[in-house]
């Protein structure tokens, strides 16, 4: 299928082809004047209007720096801390708790109920953890969504957690067939028998892979030979990839990144902000070579999202409730979509299969979206997923639709920076999505944002946000 991507993509129409044009990164950075919008509601008759009341996140950091002593709970205790001190809602009132994880702690597998006992919630509100890779907040905010939606529940808190600094690294499987045998034994001789049986090569550990396990292929090698089915350069790559950092700067610099909560590290100093934003320049990132498909690879560090730690929550109501309880919600979760494909060839276009589910599910038009918050897993991947969006072919051949959906305007897109500069703790990162979206939209005057992420196991997500009146 890639050949046959990339012969699609030089048959493209030029119009079509050139839409991922070389960025100019000044050029992009004003932010759009504000400006009343006159659109509909989303609102379905009999249907319940579940609403974003607050959302919360600790500062994204990069792996093996200022949280490197902790563990993956105690970020997740310090979001949902935050998120109870930011709302002030009293702890007896949350019914559900549910948060995502990815690389799971083995003493906390149920992660969100351990974060919940720590930050003092308790001990009858359920809640429970869940996993679809970079897509696990999402998961665990439409969770709510729906406990919502069928009346099991009114106030629910999602959220989701990644702790790359310490992953799990386990010993062979024959070491542990071995050690599971002889604490078993029941006789030193037994044990003596089996003790001698282990063999030098039963010590190698086994190191924890951003791999699909159906493919055995790193997550960066897809990307680059999907880069190079839909033939986005390395300039094109680095070009957005600067983009996202200095839209990211502009938005720190700016205070728009609200939804960060400080964390005072236990023997370290108080962070405040995210530390993987570095604008750089077009001639230091040509300087690093690939990092995957060496050596005439073009996805390298400069225009990959990187490992992070971090956590998010964020608490969802009905409207119903959240006005009773004297909230003033910061927006609607409207519809959502969750769609699978081909994990060997169509691993990372989540965003391209989802997008136009999402708009037909809800009735909209590409035309109507204010705010894009596409997850930035590479500078590559959101560039062929957005040449995928706009191509008829791959459209007809792929997705079984007559027409493209088309690309998302740039000036409307990742405005504030993503996954690229902001990082990606895998599970919080659906959290940040559509914080950064209702926020955006209240600060341009939108109304609408559709928020969407790709995901291991060839997965993606879309959702519709839509903006609480002012």
């Amino acid at each position: 299928m890639a050949f046959m991507l990339k012969q699609s993509a030089r048959c493209l129409p030029t119009a079509s082809r050139l839409v991922i044009r070389p960025i100019s990164c000044s050029s992009h950075l004003q932010a759009p004047a504000v400006q009343a919008k006159t659109k509909k509601t989303l609102a379905k008759p009999g249907v319940k209007n579940i609403v974003v009341v607050e959302g919360v996140r600790t500062p994204f950091l990069l792996s093996g720096t200022t949280y490197s002593d902790l563990m993956p709970h105690d970020l997740a205790r310090t979001a949902l801390q935050g998120l109870l001190n930011r709302t002030g809602i009293p702890r007896e009132a949350i019914d559900y708790i549910v948060y995502g994880t990815v690389i799971q702690e083995v003493k906390t597998s149920n992660v969100a109920r351990e974060a919940a006992l720590g930050a003092g919630f308790s001990d009858r509100t359920p809640a429970h953890t869940v996993t679809m890779a970079c897509i696990s907040s999402n998961q665990a905010m439409t969770t709510g969504v729906g406990l919502i939606a069928s009346g099991q529940c009114d106030v629910v808190v999602a959220g989701g957690v990644e702790f790359m600094s310490d992953v799990p690294i386990r010993h062979s499987r024959k070491m542990r067939k071995a050690m599971l045998s002889l604490n078993k034994a029941k006789t030193l001789g037994q044990k003596l028998a089996l003790a001698s049986r282990i063999r030098p090569d039963y010590f190698a550990p086994e190191l924890p892979a951003v791999a699909e396990f159906s493919t055995s292929e790193s997550m960066g090698h897809s990307a680059d030979r999907l880069a190079a089915a839909f033939d986005v350069s390395r300039v094109e790559q680095d070009e957005y990839a600067l983009r996202s950092h200095l839209m990211a700067k502009k938005a720190q610099d700016a205070g728009h990144l609200s939804d960060i909560i400080p964390y005072k590290v236990p023997g370290k100093d108080t962070v405040e902000k995210d530390n993987g934003i570095r604008p750089s320049s077009m001639e230091q990132m040509a300087k690093l070579k690939p990092a995957f498909v060496k050596p005439f690879g073009t996805v390298t560090a400069a225009n990959s999202s990187f490992l992070t730690d971090g956590a998010s929550a964020v608490l969802i109501m009905s409207e119903e409730k959240a006005l009773a309880m004297g909230y003033k919600p910061k927006a609607y979760l409207r519809d959502f979509v969750y769609v699978s494909q081909d994990p060997k060839d169509q691993l990372l276009l989540g965003p391209t299969y989802a997008t136009p589910k999402v708009l037909e599910k809800a009735g909209l038009t590409l035309a109507d979206i204010d705010a894009f918050e596409f997850h930035e897993a590479f500078a590559g991947q959101i560039l062929a997923n957005l040449k995928a969006m706009d191509s008829d072919w791959f459209a007809q051949n792929y997705m079984g639709r007559k027409t493209k959906v088309g690309a998302p305007l740039l000036e409307k897109f990742n405005t504030w920076g993503g996954s690229l500069s902001l990082g990606h703790p895998f599970a919080a990162t659906g959290v940040r999505l559509v914080m950064a979206a209702a926020h955006r939209l209240k600060k341009e005057g939108g109304q609408y944002g559709l928020v969407a992420a790709c995901a291991a196991g060839g997965q993606g997500h879309g959702m519709i946000v839509e903006a609480y009146p002012q």
